[in-house]
């Protein structure tokens, strides 16, 4: 056999190398502790990497979830509101004129505004409920197994906290400001989407704020509405068209 007709394999991968000193800053820059144990070790490179997997999924501003995680945890949920036919509430919220705050007093009193409003609402809901920062001034809650009347009032009550806080920006100064709640139930017993369901809660943001802002709107009961396209999605399925 000749060299040419030796068989050729494919370069092995580069070991994949975890940069220790780069990862250990990272999570000092986001004011976390280092991992606790004998460093290289098994279970300290363990609790690394699970720190890090958490950073991943927080906004930096507030701490609370970020999009990425907030759409993988939309997703879980609808499977299992399809799956269980329990009630799961989104609520959407949008602080009120934020504009005017960053050009009147600048981005750094707007980001204090941001982490007030992101303090209030992850002290307003359950251990078991997801709180997101999705957007600049724009937040998300998922409310799984949540009847109307609860889901009301948790948002509600976020309104109003909201609106008797005060937000100290520095130099003495301080500001109110207020947010708008839109919320809509996820459909029971129909496999949705999360740009369908989002799209819901978003109709019911912008019903607010064009009725004044600093408001709550939520779908009008928990016998979830169903959209065209949610009916679509039904009708579409494989399993309906067995029956057909």
């Amino acid at each position: 056999m000749t060299p040419l007709d030796c068989p050729r394999h494919p370069p092995a991968d580069p070991p994949v190398t975890l940069r220790l000193n780069e990862a250990l800053q990272l999570l000092a820059h986001s004011g976390l502790p280092e991992p606790t144990g004998e460093p290289g070790s098994v279970q300290w490179m363990q609790r690394l990497i699970d720190a890090l997997v958490d950073l991943s999924s927080r906004d930096a501003l507030t701490g609370l979830a970020n999009r990425r995680a907030f759409q993988l945890a939309l997703e879980r949920e609808i499977d299992r509101v399809a799956r269980s036919g329990e009630p799961a509430l989104m609520l959407v919220a949008d602080i009120d004129h934020f504009k005017l705050v960053n050009d009147r007093h600048g981005h750094a009193a707007g980001d204090e505004v941001i982490r007030a409003v992101a303090a209030v609402l992850a002290d307003s809901v359950r251990p078991m409920d997801l709180v997101a920062r999705v957007g600049g001034e724009e937040f998300a809650i998922i409310l799984p197994n949540c009847p109307h009347t609860f889901g009301l009032t948790v948002a509600e009550r976020i309104r109003q906290k909201v609106e008797r806080m005060s937000v100290s920006v520095g130099n003495g100064r301080a500001l109110s400001v207020s947010v708008s709640v839109g919320g809509a139930f996820a459909p029971q017993w129909v496999r949705s989407t999360p740009a369908l369901w989002l799209e819901r809660a978003d109709l019911q943001l912008y019903a607010a704020k064009a009725a004044g802002r600093n408001r709550v709107l939520l779908e009008p009961t928990a016998d979830s509405h169903v959209s065209h396209d949610e009916k679509r999605l039904l009708f579409d399925s494989t399993s309906f068209q067995d029956f057909l």
